[in-house]
């Protein structure tokens, strides 16, 4: 269909206010101008598209993707798909990871702080980022140092909500969340966002799983530049390859080396009164810590602060200004946890 024939079929359904095949013929139009190559034209099509549904949310009914869904949502159905919204305090000072992920993560923050020179120069804004590698290296505080930086509301999607046995009901809820957030302007986090790879375990077929594919490859194209999702998981390989290349950005996340758990000791010691009873066997443990993921070395280093803190003879009032951490207790409890996870002794 050549480009002419497009904007005869809209200017049809736009004069019969035939809403449904007037965002069919647009969405087409859209494609059909990425690829031949009308980029900047595409992007201006989808910017009028996405404010026009944003506009429609006063509307009980609005497009979404090939769905209709309802606008005004029930607010217990759409509490139990949210695990949790919320603003963060959390700023890039609380993050340790490499240098690699520190600069992409300030490249992507910066296109969102100077939206506006993007968007005055038609420039597209990176708003959809994968985070992967180990569990507890850092993935989940990421997206809160994003929500803290950005100052902008975040919503953490409870996936055991959005998942369905029942056949359509997955790709519905998705859009339900992905349609609260380009109306509220703000982050969407999934974490463990492989599970959506995992709908065949829910006793439904692999047409089933195709469709939530299909389905969150709509909702990432008409999501609004000035919204951001984040994913994050431990298994990147599970995801599906149009997936993968639909995300702006992707960054691994790895275990700590010895330098970056001398870091988190440190962040973590900067807000208490407390110091190790032998700083240098303390230095010496760190490499005993090598092969744990951040969560788990910071766990055990609270939990030694307490239990020696709960050791202390006396009264509250008899606690010295600077605590002291039994350095033996810590090394005992980062072999304990070494153990418990399976991982070799250095």
């Amino acid at each position: 269909m050549s480009q002419y024939e497009f904007i005869k079929e809209i200017a049809k359904f736009g004069l019969e206010n035939d809403q449904e095949k007037l965002l069919n013929a647009l969405n087409a139009f859209i494609e059909h101008s990425k690829k031949t190559k009308k980029i900047n034209f595409a992007l201006q099509l989808q910017s009028i598209l996405k404010e026009s549904i944003r506009q429609q949310k006063a509307n009980p009914l609005t497009k979404v993707g090939s769905e209709t869904y309802y606008s005004r949502l029930d607010d217990k159905e759409m509490s139990d798909l949210i695990l949790e919204k919320l603003t963060s305090d959390y700023s890039f000072s609380d993050l340790i990871a490499s240098t690699k992920v520190k600069k992409e993560l300030t490249l992507f923050m910066e296109e969102h702080q100077k939206s506006e020179m993007l968007i005055r120069y038609k420039l597209p804004i990176a708003n959809k980022i994968l985070l992967h590698g180990p569990s507890g290296c850092g993935k989940t505080l990421a997206s809160y140092v994003i929500a803290g930086e950005l100052n902008k509301m975040m919503i953490v999607v409870n996936l055991g909500a959005i998942v369905s046995a029942k056949l359509g009901d997955t790709s519905k809820n998705l859009a339900k969340i992905f349609q609260r957030a380009a109306a509220e302007d703000c982050i969407i986090l999934i974490d463990e966002f492989d599970s959506l790879g995992k709908v065949r375990d829910y006793s439904q077929d692999h047409g089933e799983m195709k469709r939530v594919v299909n389905t969150i490859l709509q909702l990432f194209d008409y999501l609004p530049q000035t919204s951001i999702v984040i994913a994050a998981t431990n298994q990147k390989d599970m995801l599906d390859t149009a997936l993968l290349r639909r995300f702006d950005l992707s960054l691994r996340f790895e275990l700590p080396t010895e330098e970056q758990i001398r870091k988190l000791i440190a962040l973590t010691l900067k807000s208490g009164p407390f110091q190790f009873d032998k700083p240098k066997t303390a230095q010496a443990i760190v490499k005993e810590a090598k092969g744990l993921s951040y969560f788990s070395i910071q766990k055990t280093l609270v939990s030694t602060i307490k239990r020696s803190l709960l050791n202390l003879p006396g009264s509250v009032a008899d606690i010295p200004t600077k605590a002291p951490i039994s350095t033996s207790m810590w090394k005992e409890l980062l072999m304990e946890e070494k153990t418990a996870l399976g991982v070799p002794a250095v």
